[in-house]
């Protein structure tokens, strides 16, 4: 056949073929097939049996691919399944490794399974139980801490005897607690044993909680008024303290206080004084990555001060209205001043003071990021400029070292909320 009447050919029953079928099933393929020259080409049996056959494997194949489609989605949600009971097993197994071996054997879970405050010894890991029960430890040995410090001010036979049977007891426990986990180590344990190891446990430190707390109360009771500071472990938006008294109006101020921090980035709001209509009254503010900032009336001076190297800190800053002249002052020395400083604006009356927050509204508004993480004590302010040999005598604990005439520190004019806590003062038995 020549090469022309064969083009000619293939067009016309390509037109055929489309022709045939007129629904759309998907991308289509041209098809040439030779076929004596005087035939009907629209007509022939190859060409309409060829539009059939293509039809037919085109439907069969959107089957198959639906079926299998359906397949797959079927398959995901049973493996879906399968994970999410893996991780609940594997939870439980973590949990309670001692049920599932119970369960195997009898179909029933131990006795004394039940819920305590220190973990069941029998079936919790050795590393998990060595962990609970030093954490309680721990935390008693840090109150003893501050109790010996505190017998150090006021020694006595009745304290250093009280001291030492509460050390022995807490060493005591310790051996106890290393015993237990190398039996649990060994796998050497019977519920029995174990039942009766951690009764004995239990009691002894709720023995020795209670007795800690009522040596602490009796601390609390003989300690001096202003020989406290507070604690702010956690950077939070309920974490604070208020002082009851507010301030009047000022024309000049000196605020001075003892600081303790390691917190990163910016120890946060050692203190803030908010008045109605100005929440940014009077602030003390160390923010993510900027340098400490005192705020008067809205108005900013960058501070000289670092602090957050977990040690304690003497800080001063003194202020007149004449000029917004501000002084800086850390552990007794001069780092810093300035003026303009809200020039002829003094500090408004009837307003509030916090200790550890920073106001956005007047007593609340709280902001997390904003929160002091640290201690702090000695919190005082004057209404006057303080020279430096009396900033000096402050940072060093001297006994002339002089008390707030507007705010002096006291236990009795403070008041705690969210979980900050008191302790003695320590800052000056270091340097004395």
């Amino acid at each position: 056949m020549p090469a022309g009447s064969a083009a000619r050919t293939c067009a016309l029953l390509a037109l055929c073929l489309l022709g045939a079928g007129a629904q759309d099933f998907g991308p289509t393929r041209f098809i040439c097939t030779s076929v004596p020259v005087d035939a009907d080409m629209c007509a022939a049996s190859v060409a309409a049996g060829g539009a059939e056959e293509l039809r037919s494997s085109v439907l069969q194949l959107r089957e198959t691919v639906l079926q299998q489609k359906e397949t797959i989605l079927s398959q995901k949600e049973t493996i879906r399944e399968l994970t999410a009971k893996l991780g609940r097993c594997e939870s439980q197994s973590t949990l309670e490794p001692g049920v599932g071996e119970a369960r195997a054997g009898g179909g029933r879970k131990q006795p004394g399974s039940g819920k305590n405050t220190m973990g069941d010894l029998s079936r919790t890991p050795a590393a998990e139980t060595l962990s609970q029960l030093g954490q309680t430890l721990q935390s008693l040995k840090t109150r003893l801490e501050n109790l010996e410090q505190y017998s150090r001010l006021n020694s006595s036979s009745q304290t250093n005897s009280l001291k030492d049977l509460l050390q022995s007891k807490i060493d005591e426990l310790e051996r106890q607690v290393l015993s237990r986990v190398n039996t649990l180590e060994e796998g050497k344990g019977g519920p029995r044993n174990d039942t009766e190891e951690r009764v004995k446990i239990e009691t002894a430190l709720t023995s020795l909680h209670q007795r800690i707390s009522e040596l602490e109360k009796g601390q609390k009771d003989n300690r001096p008024g202003d020989k406290f500071q507070l604690t702010f472990p956690l950077r939070t938006n309920y974490m604070y303290a208020k002082v009851k008294k507010s301030l009047p109006e000022m024309y000049a101020f000196t605020v001075c206080m003892w600081l303790k921090s390691s917190a990163a980035p910016g120890v946060g709001t050692p203190f803030s004084y908010a008045v109605p209509g100005q929440a940014n009254e009077l602030v003390l503010i160390e923010w993510g990555n900027n340098p400490m900032e005192i705020l008067i009336n809205d108005k900013v001076a960058k501070l000289p001060f670092v602090i957050n190297d977990g040690k304690w800190h003497h800080i001063c800053v003194t202020w007149t209205t004449r000029d917004g002249v501000w002084e800086a002052y850390q552990d007794g020395t001069q780092g810093g001043s300035g003026e303009n400083l809200a020039p002829y604006h003094p500090i408004k009356p009837q307003g509030v003071l916090v200790l550890g927050q920073e106001q956005d509204t007047l007593g609340g508004g709280f902001d997390a990021t904003q929160a002091f993480v640290g201690e702090l004590a000695h919190f005082n302010i004057w209404d006057r400029k303080l020279t430096p040999g009396e900033v000096y005598n402050l940072a060093t604990c001297s006994t002339k070292a002089l008390s707030g005439n507007v705010i002096a520190w006291a236990e009795s004019h403070i008041e705690i909320y969210g979980g900050a806590t008191k302790w003695t003062f320590e800052a000056c038995r270091q340097i004395n």
